[in-house]
């Protein structure tokens, strides 16, 4: 188990963004290929899955974490006044970059074909965050003690339930849910979403795996985000520990950035 955490000041004087990480195995994979990053004077978070197996899911979810924040800072620190508008034109632009490369990667070494990776990002300026995912990697925002998922997953599960074919509350009950729909390194089109959010003081952002809302329920996310509201480090343990409890089927990371 890993956790780092850092502090900043938005470039609005308003509003600080506090970020902290912690990425864990699980109790069942011997490999964890998930991977978080984050850079706190830039303002930017990345969170991925990595597909592929052993090795390989490790190699691509690293590359997108590492890409992107690298990416997003340049930009940050090459243009200070940044827009919203051009985090999310270079959001994409990073998505779809590390997706060619990990492509690449995977067509000229064996031990990498296959592999790939699900992915959320957000990156900040004054008060707005700006999300960008593929897959079924997740961003919540608690605001006002209420859970809200802003993330919509790229699953054939949330496919037939956008459908009208199943039911909401049954898709607990349900297998196929971790056939993802939208990936790193499966499409060279890969078009990711990206949506801006505005942020207010007291809001609380979570980025996880699947590894998470797989095992607890977001009404079970809820609680303990409300319950550690004001101790972020005590939220991201107490979140993966009961992951783990719940039986810690694949590897679970969360990335939380309180906003002061």
């Amino acid at each position: 188990m890993s956790t780092i955490m850092a502090k900043t000041p938005s470039s609005s004087p308003a509003l600080q963004y506090e970020m902290i990480s912690l990425t864990h195995t699980g109790r069942v994979r011997e490999h964890n290929e998930d991977a978080v990053a984050f850079d706190a004077l830039a303002q930017v978070a990345v969170l991925a899955d990595g597909m592929g197996g052993y090795a390989a899911g490790e190699v691509a979810s690293g590359m997108a974490t590492a890409q992107i924040c690298a990416r997003i800072s340049r930009l940050k620190a090459d243009y200070p006044k940044v827009t919203a508008l051009d985090l999310s034109t270079e959001l994409r632009f990073a998505v779809r970059h590390v997706n060619a490369e990990i492509l690449r990667a995977a067509r000229s070494n064996a031990q990498y074909a296959g592999m790939g990776a699900t992915l959320v990002a957000v990156a900040f300026t004054g008060n707005v965050a700006v999300i960008a995912h593929a897959g079924d990697s997740r961003a919540y925002l608690l605001r006002q003690n209420q859970l809200r998922l802003l993330t919509h997953d790229h699953s054939a599960l949330q496919e037939q339930i956008d459908m009208g074919l199943i039911l909401p509350e049954d898709a607990e009950t349900i297998g196929g849910k971790n056939l993802v729909t939208r990936a790193l390194g499966v499409d060279a089109r890969l078009d990711p979403d990206v949506a801006m959010h505005p942020m207010m003081a007291g809001d609380l952002l979570l980025l996880c795996s699947d590894g998470l809302n797989d095992m607890l329920t977001d009404a079970k996310i809820e609680n303990i985000l409300r319950q550690y509201a004001e101790h972020p480090a005590a939220a991201a343990r107490q979140l993966v520990d009961d992951a783990n409890v719940a039986g810690g089927r694949d590897n679970v990371s969360v990335i939380l950035v309180t906003v002061r």
